[in-house]
């Protein structure tokens, strides 16, 4: 999968949306599953506070699969990272590990594995993802995001 960049959008001038300003919050998270509900919750929150909780349920979703992966497959930290601008909402974990994501081709029907980034694709408007770091693989990036109006339309 190429990777993609993780510029802003480019639909309003500065990143400004038709809603408010921009804005951002980032959660640093230790390598702990009850992470995963922290993140969950706090993502909530967040949306209510800033008017949006319409996005809340497809951006839990999105958050508990991005979030459970990075503490699945690594053994460092992690962050959760929500972006608001230009009418979208930008999800994204940073681990430690600088293997890229890799979406399973195939899935048994009962397994409990496997389905994290077909979620993400199927129940985004987009995803992506990019190495951090230098030439020491520090770590990657793991985004995808939710447009307000093709949310609202699927309501």
């Amino acid at each position: 999968m190429p990777r993609t960049s993780d510029g802003d959008c480019p639909d309003k001038p500065n990143g400004t949306d038709d809603q408010g300003e921009p804005w951002e919050y980032t959660l640093y998270i230790p390598h702990d599953l009850r992470a995963v509900t922290i993140g969950r919750r706090t993502l909530r929150l967040v949306l209510n506070a800033h008017g949006l909780p319409h996005l809340a349920e497809a951006a839990e979703l999105l958050a508990t699969e991005l979030v459970s992966n990075a503490l699945r497959h690594t053994k460092g930290p992690a962050a959760l990272r929500l972006r608001w601008a230009g009418r979208v909402l930008r999800i994204g974990v940073w681990d430690a590990d600088p293997t890229p994501p890799e979406p399973a081709s195939r899935v048994a029907a009962y397994a409990e594995e496997g389905r994290g980034l077909g979620l993400i694709r199927s129940c985004s408007d987009g995803w992506g993802w990019y190495p951090l770091g230098g030439s020491d693989g520090s770590g990657k990036y793991v985004w995808c995001e939710l447009t307000a109006t093709a949310t609202a339309l699927a309501r």
